[in-house]
């Protein structure tokens, strides 16, 4: 008997079909504008897209020029790709444009329907961002696409690590710019460490489409991104504290798999310091509970996790002497990244390497409240429906499913599950033999390094040529990829995520004629072309024959998404395909996440040696487990979201008033409210309103008066005239301190002295900055044991990081006031001494050139450190839904605008109050 929902679904529709079929009027308007685009010259369409540009500016919206600027791009794309998009495509293209996801089947086309949203939201003339996962599919989709952007008269840029910064600078002026998530969100913090406004790359957040959105959004978004500079160096300390770890023993320590923790039991803190002890690292008389041993604390357990938690081959790498580390999602290596606290000088101890210096947090953020910073955000994926809810909630992102362009015709079979690895490894082999026998191409997924590697020596002993895709083979991804839909192929992958390269069925053409050509470059690369397209045409024949790719997962990983990314990789646009998926109950997620269900449903169903059970029950069992765990996962982000947020608040500000600095021709206003403030603090705290003046402390405001504000001033005199209070005495520090600043600027030149003001602002903001972010981090660590105290560690995280910010803006209004005050120009004898120090240090850098004209030692630059293994609303207007309770909703107002929340107070001196 049918339920109400099924029935309904069935008259009805379900909702997604609901939201496919409400827009398919659009791309009637679109089609039936082909013929009139396809009439125009190549002038003609960029004509085209200057008279949208100039509807827009007029004031329509976008959506009112939807349909002729969708069919004024399909035009310009067949003209530059040979392309006719598919409806389904505009269908995505327009989803898109409507700050959605689309979610698209591997090889229905997404690059090119990106293309569509970009172009239209280009005409607004604010910069479109497309996000990849890594720098070489910025390339190539940028170079690609700049084609068809070219024709419609528009300009592409693509932004990639280590660039010059007038090419970077350039990318990002222009209308479409193609970037990796990473390198915009430093750019973005780099852009907030610039003592110019010129030197800054990023021209706002307008729209954004992420490509791969799960990857970027979901799975990354555990890992700020950091930008850090150098400490001091502790190398030895890690190596020391190593010698000692192998020596715990299994009762020393617990390792909670599920929550991904080890920490030491009591049996093993009395242990390890007895250890520490023994190496001389811990003083007689001193334990690991005292305050002193904060710092080898924090290595025993570095060392700790290093060794218990993380795995070669499975997270990391060694490669040319250091620790490359390696993307759990995707088994790419993540050049440039470290582990952060510590930890990644922990694992290079571990494996004997040489100990890099441990880093600093300067700036960071989480890729959640980057990506929130934009006005209007996309995103298009094969595999998100899992995580829906997240999407909306963390980003208000809608997930839709688009139709694929041909019926799906893979044929998808129920997992079989062996009791144990050696078992399952030796089905995998069998099934591998039998279909290679037919000659099926064979792409079998494997979730980390060392079991690809194990699996590679059981296929060779059995003689079965093949290829093996993973870290250590980065170099060679794109023609192991081009080559796995070849008639016998088979491929060994350690996930699949990401690729942005499809699996072509009887091989890849271009990459046939590039590595011919490359063999042989007097050959006719026409003949050569149309040659090679035969031959790949007959064997994608054999291969669609023999039942096409066929996907062989040999683990289930902890996200259906990672599983639904490798079994999209068979049976694109209506290609025959299979995919099975072969487990044993000693597989990670089997082993922690396995439902006792689970265990009843096979001991029911009945195991023997060598067999596999398969049975729907099992599939929905696993799919249970998963569920779990990725709802686990989502709870881990939206932790570490609500933490952020509290900085993100900060950051808004704090970055906020930078960027008012950099633009302020003007900054006397800021500085004088700023020592007007101090003056007062000062005043208060030695002369309380309401005191009688015999218990004032006179002596403590005269050398608070010398101290942040250089000035020898009678205030013993002042206090003992009759009638004098504290107004008064508040009166006289500031008109003297008024005069020696009007002295200072008569010195300097009124010019030098707003540069000075300027640079001194954003020097002592900028080191105040990074001091408060060291110090929230301290605080992130400490709160978390408050939770044994039955407090909310959130809470208290929230109420202390605001008093400190507080204490900072306190501490940077001193600051610049002291060292304002202190300022004077320079002599003319000290002038002469930097000169000859400026000359002898050019000499000693001469001195230090090697023949190519370049220093031997590299620049001491901040390093960019990467985030743990493991994005902030727009600024500008007030946001729909103003709240005057909620500064959340209040935009960005300038300093000198009455505060929002209504106190008829100048901004700068309520809410928004940093001097």
């Amino acid at each position: 008997m049918l339920g109400l929902g099924t029935i309904s679904r069935k008259i009805f529709g379900t909702a997604n079909d609901r939201k496919v079929k409400a827009v398919r009027p659009l791309v009637a308007k679109i089609n039936a504008l082909e013929d009139e685009i396809a009439a125009l010259d190549d002038a003609g369409l960029i004509a085209r897209t200057d008279a949208l540009k100039a509807r827009v500016a007029g004031g329509e919206s976008l959506d009112s020029v939807l349909p002729e600027a969708f069919a004024n791009c399909r035009e310009a794309a067949k003209r530059a790709l040979g392309l006719r998009a598919f409806d389904v495509q505009l269908i995505g293209g327009i989803f898109l444009h409507q700050g959605n996801i689309a979610e698209m089947k591997t090889g229905e086309g997404k690059t090119l329907v990106a293309t569509f949203p970009a172009y239209l939201n280009a005409l607004s003339g604010k910069g479109v961002h497309i996000v990849t996962v890594n720098d070489y599919l910025a390339r190539r989709d940028a170079g690609w696409m700049s084609k068809v952007f070219a024709k419609l008269g528009l300009t592409t840029g693509v932004v990639v690590p280590h660039q010059p910064d007038e090419e970077k600078r350039a990318a990002y002026q222009a209308d479409i710019t193609y970037a990796t998530n990473n390198e915009l969100g430093f750019d973005y913090l780099r852009d907030n460490m610039k003592t110019d406004l010129g030197q800054m790359m990023q021209r706002g957040h307008n729209f954004a489409i992420v490509d791969e959105v799960d990857s970027i959004l979901i799975d990354e978004a555990r890992t700020p991104l950091i930008i850090s500079g150098p400490m001091a160096d502790r190398g030895n300390l890690y190596v020391r504290v190593n010698e000692l770890i192998p020596q715990l023993v299994d009762e020393d320590f617990t390792l909670d798999e599920k929550q991904r923790t080890v920490s030491y039991t009591e049996d093993g803190n009395e242990h390890i310091e007895q250890l520490l002890y023994a190496a001389g690292l811990l003083p007689e008389g001193q334990t690991l509970y005292d305050p002193e041993s904060t710092t080898l604390v924090h290595h025993v357990n570095q060392g700790l996790r290093a060794h218990k938690m993380l795995h070669k081959d499975q997270h990391y790498i060694v490669r040319d002497g250091k620790i490359v580390l390696i993307d759990e999602f995707t088994g790419r290596m993540m050049l440039g990244r470290q582990l952060s606290e510590g930890l990644h000088q922990a694992v290079e101890a571990k494996e004997g390497l040489q100990i890099q210096p441990e880093t600093v947090t300067m700036a960071s953020i989480t890729f959640q409240n980057y990506f929130r910073m934009y006005k209007k955000l996309g995103g298009m994926t094969g595999t998100a429906s899992t995580e829906a809810e997240e999407f909306q909630e963390i980003y208000n992102l809608g997930v839709v499913e688009i139709p694929t362009n041909r019926p799906i015709a893979r044929l998808d079979e129920h997992d079989q599950v062996y009791k144990s690895a050696r078992e399952k490894f030796l089905g995998i082999v069998a099934e591998i033999k039998e279909a290679n026998a037919k000659g099926q191409p064979i792409l079998v997924g494997t979730t980390s390094i060392e079991k690809s590697e194990e699996l590679s020596q059981l296929l060779t002993s059995e003689g079965i040529v093949h290829n093996v895709l993973n870290a250590r083979q980065h170099e060679r991804e794109a023609h192991i990829v081009a080559e796995a839909g070849r008639v016998g192929a088979v491929t060994i992958a350690t996930n699949m995520a990401g690729r942005g390269t499809d699996i072509q069925l009887g091989g890849n053409v271009d990459m046939q004629v590039m590595d011919a050509l490359a063999a042989d470059p007097q050959t006719d690369p026409v003949a050569l072309r149309a040659r090679i397209e035969a031959e790949v045409a007959e064997e994608k024949q054999k291969v669609l024959d023999a039942g096409g790719l066929f996907v062989l997962a040999t683990e289930r990983h902890e996200s259906r998404r990672i599983d639904n990314q490798l079994r999209g990789r068979s049976g694109r646009q209506g290609d025959p395909g299979r995919s099975v998926f072969f487990l044993s109950l000693e597989d990670d997620l089997m082993r922690i996440f396995g439902s006792e269900r689970l265990e009843k449903v096979l001991s029911t169903l009945g195991m023997k040696e060598g067999e596999a059970i398969v049975h729907p029950w099992v599939n929905k069992s696993l799919e249970k487990a998963q569920a779990k765990v990725e709802a686990r996962n989502f709870d881990i982000r939206k932790t570490l979201l609500k933490f952020d947020n509290v900085m993100n608040d900060q950051r808004k500000v704090i970055f906020g008033q930078r960027l008012e600095i950099l633009e302020a021709e003007d900054l006397s206003e800021i500085t004088t409210d700023m020592r007007h403030a101090v003056i007062d603090e000062m005043v208060t705290k030695h002369m309380p309103q309401g005191s009688y003046a015999d218990q004032w402390d006179v002596e403590g405001l005269t050398e608070a008066v010398k101290d942040k504000l250089f000035l020898e001033l009678p205030v013993t005199d002042w206090a003992g005239e009759d009638g004098v209070d504290q107004e008064q005495v508040r009166e006289r520090i500031t008109e003297a301190s008024d005069k020696l600043m009007a002295d200072k600027e008569a010195a300097f030149s009124s010019d030098t002295m707003r540069m000075i003001e300027k640079q001194l602002l954003l020097q002592v903001i900028d080191g105040k900055w990074r001091d408060h972010i060291v110090t929230l981090d301290h605080l992130r660590s400490a709160v978390n044991f408050r939770g044994l105290a039955q407090r909310d560690p959130l809470n208290e995280y929230k109420s202390e990081a605001f008093v400190l910010f507080e204490h900072m803006l306190g501490a940077l209004r001193e600051d610049v006031t002291r060292q304002l005050s202190r300022i004077r120009p320079l002599t003319a004898e000290e002038q002469a001494v930097m000169q000859q120090q400026m000359a002898m240090q050019q000499a000693a850098e001469r001195a230090a050139m090697n023949p190519e004209g370049k220093l031997d030692q590299p620049v001491d630059l901040p390093r960019l450190g990467g985030a743990a293994p493991v994005a902030a609303a727009p600024t500008g207007t007030p946001r729909e839904g103003f709240d005057e309770t909620d500064p959340a909703t209040w935009g960005n107002p300038s300093r000198n605008d009455p505060c929002p929340c209504g106190s008829g107070k100048k901004f700068k001196q309520c809410h928004g109050a940093l001097a």
